[in-house]
């Protein structure tokens, strides 16, 4: 075999690069549910290389092999694009990430990058470490970060004890999210980011994310924006001054449950960071997968990147889906005479039902053949209190007939969960007390069963609370396996 030289190679790569260039362009012309649909796999590449297939194949490879040592330089020096070895890229892995950029940056001129990651709290990592790094110049320096408090139990976990109980990398915490000169307050020097999660879980916290974003960008650093609860289908924070959006693609893009993945979204050219580092600045999604990434090893596997990838084709019908039908349960809810309060950005009784008004709307319903304009929609997860104690709110939930006890979220199923006993858990009660988790609260996930049995099955088990005996049908654990021996009575 002759050598064909380098050139031969970063040749190619430039034709290579010049068409897939060209083919986002023209997919970028396409409505949301078209991209969600076909995302970056055409018709060319299944043709030519894929025996047509006309779904993305699982590439289940760990490596890649190379024609000759000059391609393997050439790639091995990120000289050319490369799937080179599983833990950095991979085909199954690019049509995820190809898909998220696209859709993140839906209806707007920006440039986007994506890295897949194997969780949504690989993804929180990933996009938080590159910015907290000690610059050697300046000794005695104490690097901060501002997040809200209303955050999922896991990223409370992280910031608390991962950043800044063990490495001194300082959490300031926001109470009032909404509250722009609490964020004002918490900003010095030594601040590398801004974090929210909007809106949050449990608690449905959400804020001004466009004003957010500005006092961020006075101050040279990015806003990092956790959108899984809403996903692209709702919000899309980048066209607010987000720089850079968390999803744990787990949850509300991939509704099926079958696999764990995260991702870290960014525009392209962050060149208002004062951050020293070019290429970070100039395509982070590229920068985290190729460098950091390649190293720690958080990345996406290939089985996970497809199955994601196949959930998200109808992601704005079942957003829509579910959002119509956790607004008629809550509407139920509120009105219910065990409930104490029930938060869901949906209703207007809720303090921040015009703010998230702003900018919660279901992606391209103006040119939907059923509403012909913009309408509002809220999302899948809202959360209750129950009026009563702790114990009642276990017995409320124990009661549950069809609706899931688990911790998930974004499910097809519906899901509950007491998040003071589970998802946040571990944060304490002086971390629950300040992100306003109380023991009564049920976290409550509409999937996409009819709204009405959703209803009927929380009516039922509120029912204990009125001293009536409910009659469970949860069956008893005939099924083998060890928990099922140590469950069974």
């Amino acid at each position: 075999m002759s050598s064909k030289g380098l050139k031969f190679y970063t040749d190619a790569a430039r034709r290579s690069a010049k068409w897939h260039s060209d083919y986002i362009k023209n997919m970028k012309k396409c409505r949301f549910d078209t991209i969600a649909v076909h995302g970056l796999y055409s018709m060319q590449e299944a043709l030519d290389f894929n025996q047509g297939s006309t779904i993305e194949p699982i590439y289940m490879s760990a490596s890649q092999a190379y024609r000759d040592s000059d391609e393997m330089e050439a790639a091995l020096g990120y000289q050319i694009p490369t799937w080179c070895y599983s833990r950095i890229g991979n085909p199954s892995m690019y049509y995820l990430e190809g898909v998220l950029a696209l859709l993140e940056g839906y209806g707007s001129d920006i440039e986007t990058s994506c890295c897949a990651t194997a969780s949504g709290m690989a993804a929180i990592q990933s996009a938080c470490d590159p910015f907290l790094i000690y610059d050697p110049k300046k000794p005695n320096q104490k690097i901060n970060f501002v997040a809200t408090c209303q955050v999922y139990g896991g990223t409370f976990q992280q910031f608390a004890i991962r950043k800044d109980q063990e490495k001194n990398l300082e959490w300031r915490k926001i109470v009032n999210s909404n509250d722009l000169k609490e964020w004002e307050s918490k900003i010095d020097k030594n601040t590398r980011f801004l974090y929210g999660e909007m809106p949050s879980n449990p608690g449905q916290a959400f804020f001004d994310l466009e004003k957010v974003a500005k006092i961020a960008h006075k101050h040279g650093i990015p806003l990092i924006i956790d959108g899984t609860v809403a996903s692209p289908a709702l919000m899309r924070p980048l066209q607010w001054g987000a720089d850079i959006v968390i999803q744990s693609v787990t949850k509300s893009l991939t509704t099926s449950g079958f696999g764990i993945a995260g991702a870290v979204i960014a525009k392209n050219n962050l060149s208002h960071l004062r951050i020293e580092n070019d290429a970070l600045k100039a395509n982070f999604g590229m920068y985290i997968k190729a460098l950091p990434n390649r190293d720690n090893g958080p990345n996406i596997s290939p089985m996970n990147a497809i199955l994601s990838l196949n959930d998200i084709r109808t992601l704005r019908s079942k957003m829509d889906l579910m959002s119509r039908s956790t607004m008629q349960v809550a509407k139920f809810l509120e009105k219910h005479k065990n409930i104490e309060r029930v938060d869901y950005l949906g209703l207007e009784s809720h303090p921040l039902h015009k703010l998230a008004s702003k900018y919660l709307v279901l992606v391209d319903s103006e040119h939907d053949e059923l509403y012909k304009k913009k309408v509002n929609r809220y999302g899948h997860l809202m959360s209750f209190r129950v009026k009563g104690t702790a114990q009642d709110t276990r017995d409320v939930f124990d009661a549950l007939q069809r609706i899931w006890r688990a911790t998930d979220l974004g499910r097809i199923k519906s899901v509950a969960t007491i998040p003071a006993i589970s998802t946040h858990s571990q944060q304490g009660e002086e971390g629950r007390k300040i992100a306003d988790i109380p023991a009564n609260l049920i976290r409550l996930c509409v999937g996409g069963e009819h709204p009405d049995d959703i209803i009927a099955d929380l009516d039922q088990a509120l029912s204990v609370l009125n001293g009536k005996k409910v009659k469970t049908s949860t069956p008893e654990f005939s099924a083998g396996g060890a928990s099922s021996a140590l469950l069974r009575r």
